[in-house]
C-alpha cells in the first residue's frame, strides 16, 4: 500500500446527499466514515482488522458517489445539500490502483503541471465565461457576503460567471479528494485549516509564476506562507497563499484578575486554570477532530522546543523528552481545568463555552470574541486577548493556514488565476471585511498600523486587538520547523497529535505510551512519501 495517502483513508467524516439509482431519489450516506481515522484509543476500525482490510474498506467509502457542485447560482452550506451539478462528478469509472496513481503513488512524476506566464493577457477571459469556487464557510460571516458581492462584481464587469459555494471546512478534504478523483469540480477551491495543497501537488496547476508577481507587488511572502503553498523540494507553489488565521489566547480578565495570575505561559494555564475550574469557570482546549486542536497542541509543542520533525523537514523528531513534558502538561491542563466534554469538541465548542460566560480561557481566533460582541457586549467587555501562551523555549502559535489552488482540470484556470490577481490586489478589503479576522501573508499588503486591529471602534478598549499586529512574530504552520509537504499535511489531517494527547490525558495510555505511538505513526507516513517523491 505504499504511496496510498492516508487523509483519503482517515479523513474528516462527511455526510453529504448523495443521489442513488435512478428513480430512488436523494440519500443520507456516509462518505467518509469516522471509523477510517484515528480513533482517540488509537484502533483504526478495531484491532481484529488486517491494515490491507481497513485500507479497502476505507477505499469503498471514499468512492462512494461524492458531493455534487451547483454551478447556476451561488449556494450556502445549508443548501448544499440540495445541490445538483451540470456536470454530474462521479468515481464508479475510477480504479482503485489508478486513483492511487493520480494522487500519492504518482507524486514522483515530475512536470505535469505547465508553467504559467504573466502577465495574463485579457483574451483568457473573452474565451471563458464561467468561474466555479469553492471555500469554508467563513466563521465571520460577513466576509463570506462580501466575497460573494465582491466575485460577482469582478464577473460582470469581466463577462464571467462566477459561482460561489461555501461549505464547513471539516468537510473540505473530503471534497478535494471526491473532486481529484473524478477530474471534476470547481475552478478555484479553498484549502483551510488542515492539510491540502501538497497533497494534491501533481493535480493542481504551479502558481509559481503568479506567487512571484504578488511578491513584486505587495512585499516578499511571510515564511508561514512559503509553509502554506510552497514545496521546498519540488519548487512548486501549490497553491496561493491566501492568509492565515492568527491563535492568540481569549480570556475572562475580571477572572483572571481573581486569581493573580495572567495567562502569558503554557503553566500559567495549567495553574489559573485549576483555581476557575475549582470555581466553575474552567478553560477550554479541544481534545476532538478538528482543526482548533491540531494548532493548539502544535503551538504547546513548539513553545517546548518539540516537533514532529526536524529542520530539514525529512526526520521524524517527535520522541523527545520535550514532547513527553508537553505531553505530561495536557494531561494534568485536562485533569485539573478542563470538563471531559472537551474530548468530543468541534471548532465551534470553545466559542460557546466562552460565549455563555461558563468559560475563562480559550486558545482560538478572535470569531469568537466578534460573535460575543453582537450577541453579549457586556460580556465582550470582559474578554481580552493576548498573544498565545510562551513555553520555556519560545512563543509560537500554529496559525491556521488558508490557499486558494486551481485544479489542472478546471475548465477555466486562465480566468482562475486573473480572478486570483485581483483578489490579491485588493486585500485591505480583504482584511476589513473579515474584522482582522484574515492575515496577511505577504509583507507590504495590509501597512501598519494595521485597520481594525490597531484601532477598533467597536472593542473597549480599542487597542484590545493591538496586539494581533505582530501575530506574523509568533505564528508557523504545519511542518516547522522545517518545510511543509505532503507528509506533514497528512499527518495533520489524520489527526495524530490530537489523538496522542487524548490518549494520555483518559489515560488510555501511559504518556511515554502515547508519544511512541505517535512516533510511530508520523514515521509510517514521513517514510511512505520519502519513497513516492
Amino acid at each position: 500500500m505504499t504511496g496510498v495517502p492516508r487523509v483519503l483513508t482517515y479523513s474528516i467524516a462527511a455526510r453529504i446527499t448523495v443521489f442513488g439509482q435512478a428513480g430512488a431519489g436523494p440519500t443520507r450516506m456516509p462518505v467518509l466514515e469516522r471509523a477510517c481515522r484515528p480513533g482517540r484509543r488509537g484502533f483504526y476500525m478495531g484491532a481484529h482488522r488486517s491494515r490491507a482490510s481497513r485500507l479497502r474498506h476505507c477505499w469503498r467509502s471514499l468512492h462512494e458517489r461524492p458531493p455534487r457542485c451547483n454551478v447556476a447560482a451561488r449556494t450556502t452550506c445549508q443548501e448544499e445539500t440540495n445541490m445538483r451539478s451540470e456536470r454530474e462528478i462521479s468515481t464508479s469509472s475510477v480504479t482503485r490502483r489508478g486513483f492511487l496513481k493520480q494522487v500519492g503513488a504518482a507524486a514522483g512524476t515530475a512536470g505535469l503541471a505547465p508553467a504559467l506566464s504573466s502577465p495574463f493577457v485579457s483574451t483568457a477571459l473573452a474565451q471563458t465565461k464561467t468561474l466555479k469556487v469553492l471555500q469554508w464557510s467563513h466563521f465571520v460571516p460577513q466576509y463570506d457576503k462580501w466575497f460573494d458581492s465582491f466575485a460577482t462584481a469582478w464577473g460582470k464587469k469581466n463577462g464571467v460567471t462566477v459561482t460561489v459555494d461555501h461549505i464547513p471546512h471539516l468537510e473540505l478534504p473530503a471534497r478535494a479528494a471526491a473532486e481529484v478523483s473524478a477530474g471534476a469540480g470547481h475552478d478555484i477551491f479553498a484549502f483551510s485549516g488542515s492539510g491540502g495543497p501538497h497533497l494534491y501537488e501533481k493535480h493542481v496547476v504551479d502558481l509559481s509564476s503568479l506567487v512571484s508577481e504578488v511578491e513584486k507587488k505587495h512585499g516578499k511572502v511571510h515564511q508561514i506562507g512559503r509553509q502554506i503553498g510552497y514545496n521546498e523540494d519540488t519548487k512548486v507553489w501549490s497553491a496561493l497563499p491566501a492568509y492565515y488565521i492568527s491563535f492568540p489566547g481569549l480570556y475572562r480578565k475580571d477572572l483572571w484578575d481573581e486569581t493573580g495570575v495572567k495567562p502569558d505561559t503554557w503553566e500559567d494555564i495549567r495553574v489559573g486554570g485549576a483555581k476557575l475550574k475549582a470555581k466553575g469557570t474552567p478553560i477550554g482546549i479541544s481534545l476532538g477532530h478538528s482543526v482548533d486542536p491540531n494548532l493548539s497542541y502544535r503551538s504547546m509543542l513548539w513553545s517546548y522546543g518539540a516537533s514532529e520533525c526536524d529542520e530539514t523537514g525529512k526526520r521524524v523528531t517527535l520522541n523527545s523528552k520535550e514532547t513527553l513534558e508537553v505531553v505530561k502538561l495536557v494531561r494534568a491542563i485536562y485533569k485539573d481545568a478542563m470538563e471531559p466534554e472537551v474530548l468530543s469538541w468541534d471548532d465551534a465548542s470553545n466559542n460557546r463555552l466562552l460565549a455563555s460566560g461558563r468559560g475563562s480561557w480559550i486558545h482560538n481566533p478572535i470569531s469568537a470574541y466578534r460573535s460575543i460582541q453582537k450577541a453579549n457586549p457586556e460580556l465582550a467587555d470582559k474578554i481580552s486577548v493576548w498573544k498565545t501562551p510562551a513555553g520555556p523555549v519560545r512563543r509560537l502559535a500554529c496559525g491556521s493556514p488558508n490557499s486558494y489552488g486551481v485544479w489542472r482540470f478546471a475548465r477555466s484556470k486562465d480566468t482562475a488565476i486573473e480572478f486570483l490577481r485581483y483578489w490579491t490586489d485588493n486585500w485591505v478589503a480583504v482584511f476589513e471585511a473579515s474584522t482582522g479576522y484574515n492575515h496577511p501573508l505577504f509583507e507590504n499588503l495590509v501597512p501598519k498600523p494595521m485597520p481594525i486591529l490597531s484601532n477598533d471602534p467597536t472593542s473597549h478598549p480599542a487597542d484590545k486587538l493591538q496586539v494581533l499586529e505582530t501575530a506574523d512574530e509568533w505564528h508557523a504552520t504545519y511542518g516547522y520547523p522545517g518545510p511543509a509537504g505532503p507528509a506533514s499535511d497528512e499527518v495533520a489531517d489524520n489527526f495524530i497529535i490530537v489523538d496522542m494527547m487524548a490518549k494520555a490525558a483518559t489515560d488510555k495510555a501511559t504518556p511515554e505510551e502515547a508519544v511512541a505511538w505517535a512516533q510511530k505513526e508520523i514515521e509510517l507516513i514521513y517514510k511512505k512519501w520519502s519513497e513516492v517523491l
